[in-house]
């Protein structure tokens, strides 16, 4: 059980032909040399250059790490991507705290990674997740979540070692793809800074006093289940219902990441097609389901509220736009597109299981994740969808509508929902507990 602060490394960039920033403030070198200003980095063979504007001088070595001479200097990242490959993705130039490592992975270019006390990663965390004029309660309820995930993530990792996704050989005879995603691309560091793993962006956005105040009010409170710190996820919205942690991960139940309706009132559980379209074709009564614009600008960056239609959306796609699309995410060609039919789903009505029907390949496709990969050119909001077909006279498919619920996975706590619980007044252990039933508060540090 962890009794201490841990430090904690950040991936910022991956596989980047070339590293480029600056000092703001001294660094020590790995000769103990202070270094400031400009820096360029390349891959060099196995090793890596390193080499300072102010007066060229080169280092080189296998990895790399500079240091900060004092707790008040920085270090800037150009073109930091953010938003991997959902629908908003962009660059951005990027200031970090703490220190700079900087390694290589033969033939795939640099990674760059900060290196930071826990507590202070967190007050980037819930900057970059959240406005930092959200409710108080809802920061503190969020900054026992984040610090709860993080540091199971880190107790799992060590326990257990790689933890690979689960994944299908896929050939002519494949009927069935499941897949699920941890951290499996994360050897060279404990956690990405985007969506992947807790969206991180350092000091580039102002750490406001009322985040500072909500991670010194938490500090060390974590959720505890059975005496172990709880995997606590976290997402946008669930669209009602909380999702399963078994329907988009490994099939095992974990307690406190069972189903919940986010609302006052009670729903009945997704468990049939009928019921999932009169749910996802309505608007019921849920936390998360808000068009208050005040509470959205104080839980949504200002990147996020370019999408506004989170709790319930609807895609179009044309058959053969679809078709295009498949055989590009999957890499597997369906041939004339017939069906799209839902297999399982979780009780929030996301889908576990997806078949899709071609003239020349029918395959079932899980977990939610990959549904969502496979369906959009980024991912799709979630996979609580239902599917209309649209067919001309002779009954070929002109194009596919999906109509569905939420955004993100569904699994642990719904940021929206707890936002406007906190708005009504919900303490941030009340908000926690409700998301994550059966789970303890306690300090461990």
């Amino acid at each position: 059980m962890i009794n201490s602060e841990p430090g904690i490394r950040v991936g910022i960039l991956e596989e980047y032909p070339e590293v480029r920033g600056s000092l703001q403030g001294a660094f020590f070198d790995e000769q103990g040399i202070q270094r400031t200003g400009g820096f360029s980095c390349r891959p060099d063979g196995d090793r890596i250059q390193l080499v300072f504007d102010e007066d060229q001088q080169q280092i080189r070595g296998r990895s790399l790490h500079l240091k900060p001479a004092a707790a008040e200097a920085s270090f800037l990242l150009h073109d930091v991507t953010i938003g991997v490959k959902f629908h908003w993705e962009r660059k951005e130039t990027q200031t970090f705290r703490g220190g700079l490592q900087l390694l290589s992975r033969p033939g795939k270019g640099l990674t760059a990674v900060n290196v930071v006390p826990l507590e202070e990663y967190l007050k980037s965390v819930i900057s970059s997740e959240m406005s930092a004029t959200a409710p108080p309660d809802l920061l503190r309820a969020h900054a026992i979540t984040s610090r709860s995930w993080l540091v199971a993530m880190l107790d799992r990792a060590a326990e257990e070692g790689h933890v690979p996704h689960a994944t299908s050989r896929v050939d002519d005879q494949t009927t069935e793809i499941t897949r699920w995603y941890t951290r499996e691309d994360h050897d060279l560091y404990d956690v990405c800074a985007d969506d992947h793993c807790q969206r991180y962006q350092g000091i580039t956005k102002i750490i406001s006093p009322s985040v500072a105040k909500a991670i010194d009010e938490t500090r060390g409170l974590f959720l505890l289940y059975n005496e172990a710190v709880c995997d606590a996820r976290f997402y946008k919205a669930c669209g009602g219902i909380t999702e399963e942690f078994r329907n988009c991960w490994e099939d095992r139940e974990v307690p406190y990441l069972h189903s919940v309706v986010d609302a006052p009132s009670t729903h009945p559980a997704i468990s049939s097609e009928q019921q999932m379209r009169a749910w996802v074709t309505s608007s019921p009564d849920a936390y998360c389901n808000t068009t208050d614009a005040a509470i959205l600008r104080q839980v949504l960056p200002s990147f996020d509220q370019e999408t506004t239609d989170f709790f319930r959306w609807k895609v179009v796609y044309a058959r053969e736009e679809l078709e295009e699309l498949l055989l590009r995410k999957s890499g597997i060609r369906f041939g004339s597109l017939r069906a799209l039919v839902p297999v399982e789903r979780g009780p929030s009505g996301r889908l576990v299981r997806l078949r899709i029907e071609g003239s020349e390949r029918t395959i079932t496709v899980g977990k939610e994740l990959e549904i969502r990969r496979w369906l959009s050119p980024s991912h799709l909001y979630s996979s609580a969808f239902i599917v209309d077909t649209h067919e001309d006279p002779h009954g070929t498919p002109l194009s596919f509508t999906l109509t569905g619920a939420g955004w993100g996975h569904g699994v642990g706590l719904c940021q929206i929902g707890a936002a406007v619980m906190a708005v009504k007044g919900f303490a941030a252990v009340d908000i926690v507990r409700h998301y994550f039933p059966g789970a303890d508060v306690k300090r461990l540090y």
